[in-house]
């Protein structure tokens, strides 16, 4: 029996059945590359769901986790340590909001939210002020709060009920999000770009009405950055290449470059609407994943990445529409900078479990979309194998072309 095959039988004798795992596992990875047990190379373009933003093992993170661990790992939020203020110092400045609660996944930095957006709608509106609006087709979580605001029923399902008062309306509707907000409403809550929903982006006009609403009628603009943000976009925050800034935004997924920590920041106004006791975690926040947190924020900056998010990103962008002009299982492109995905006409799984053989790592979202979350020192010439890769699973089978008619001569 190999390495793998003594992993898998022991999982399946002794983990809850949760995920549909592909088969495969990886040992180390290095830069934007993986390695599984057998020594074989593969081409990262999913970065642990968004998570490993500066690829694998950067030198670093490494030694800055290396240091910390020697140090201390964890204290609890019951002492003071080094770098929880500092850290939150910096995405402050980076944000232009006031406030950082850390947490210690996405998921958990959603719930605070929700629960400061409650609080903070109970203050200025009594109790009565306590509806949320969501998206359809949104995706925040698995925890009861996160998942009552998920606009997918297949992640809902089973789990009823679920919290009350919520409203989802449409992406991109003005019409059905005005019906939806009202002087109960408390939130209004979105993923400026749908991760697992499918890679699709709110418009601006859409996100100025959600602003424009949420002040109307004193309620928290809540953006789900857990996916999109913190450099995915070619901006630090994803709101920032939209030009829409919310009153509480969540993050989680790269800002400890695979060390577990999630946060939220928000304004003062809805930040001052909780005290001691209200809210608290027992690991958010420790001195290990803030010191990676800096760490992370400060070699975005230094190597200049989010640069090559944009451009390299522009690359990608322009290589996979040339799949679509050309692929007849193709469907168009969505996203930007490294959230991307290709929309096919076909299941994408079997494309995904095809490129494992070739070495390059694809993940499948909403079934028919492939989703590119690349590590961000991914270069042009990644961007090329990835592409040579998709167009021999694809086939060559071209799209029709049209040809254009000849138009019909007057009659003298």
């Amino acid at each position: 029996m190999s390495r793998l095959e003594q992993i898998v039988d022991l999982e399946k004798r002794f983990l809850l059945p949760t995920y549909n795992r592909y088969p495969v596992g990886f040992e180390r990875g290095k830069g934007v590359f993986l390695f599984d047990f057998e020594g074989k190379k593969y081409l990262d373009f999913v970065a642990g769901l968004g998570v490993n933003a500066l690829g694998h093992a950067h030198p670093r993170i490494v030694k800055a986790i290396r240091e910390q661990a020697a140090k201390a790992i964890h204290l609890s939020n019951l002492y003071y340590n080094e770098y929880q203020g500092q850290l939150a110092e910096r995405l402050c400045q980076l944000s232009g909001l006031d406030r950082v609660f850390f947490s210690n996944s996405g998921t958990e930095a959603m719930e605070g939210a929700i629960k400061l957006a409650r609080l903070a709608g109970h203050r200025v509106g009594g109790d009565a002020k306590c509806q949320l609006v969501a998206l359809e087709g949104s995706y925040h979580g698995r925890t009861f709060g996160a998942m009552s605001l998920t606009g997918q029923d297949k992640y809902r399902k089973g789990f009823e009920p679920l919290l009350g008062d919520v409203t989802f309306v449409a992406q991109n509707d003005l019409a059905a999000l005005r019906a939806a907000v009202s002087a109960d409403t408390c939130a209004i809550v979105l993923e400026p770009i749908f991760g697992e929903g499918g890679i699709l982006e709110c418009s601006t006009e859409f996100l100025r009405e959600c602003r424009s609403l949420a002040d109307q009628h004193q309620a928290a603009l809540i953006f789900d950055e857990i996916q999109c943000g913190l450099g995915r976009t070619g901006t630090i925050f994803a709101f920032q290449s939209f030009g829409v800034t919310p009153d509480i935004v969540a993050i989680a997924k790269p800002i400890a470059a695979g060390v577990p920590l999630g946060a939220f920041v928000s304004r003062e106004p809805f930040a001052s609407a909780i005290s001691p006791g209200q809210h608290g975690t027992t690991f958010g926040g420790g001195p290990l994943a803030c010191r990676v947190g800096l760490e992370y924020l400060s070699i975005v900056e230094e190597e200049r990445l989010l640069e090559n998010v944009a451009k390299v990103g522009d690359y990608l962008h322009q290589q996979l529409q040339g799949l679509v002009e050309k692929c007849a299982a193709t469907r168009e492109v969505r996203g930007r900078g490294f959230i991307q995905g290709l929309v096919l006409d076909i299941p994408a799984r079997p494309l995904v479990e095809q490129g494992l053989a070739e070495g390059v790592l694809f993940n499948v979202t909403q079934d028919t979309v492939l989703r590119f979350l690349p590590p961000f020192m991914l270069e042009e010439k990644h961007v090329d194998k990835a592409v040579r890769v998709l167009k021999k699973m694809l086939g060559k089978k071209r799209k029709k072309q049209t040809v254009p008619q000849p138009a019909d001569r007057a009659i003298a």
